[in-house]
């Protein structure tokens, strides 16, 4: 019974120590997703409508009475 447990125990200490990144390709893969979300995200904020928005938020947040 002990030496299934620890036959058990380095199993899963041999499993927790492997390399389990990410390759090469993968991460030219996320690089391009990140930019690619990056460059949708840009183009929405400066947008007519949002940026018309944001002007009239902060219009509003500095005309406050207090």
């Amino acid at each position: 019974m002990a030496q299934r447990i620890r036959s058990w125990v380095r199993g899963v200490v041999r499993r927790a120590r492997s390399d389990g990144g990410m390759t090469t390709s993968e991460y030219a893969v996320g690089t391009i997703a990140a930019c690619a979300f990056a460059a949708v995200l840009y183009k929405v904020v400066t947008s007519a409508p949002v940026m018309t928005a944001l002007q009239s938020l902060l219009k509003d947040a500095l005309d406050a009475k207090f």
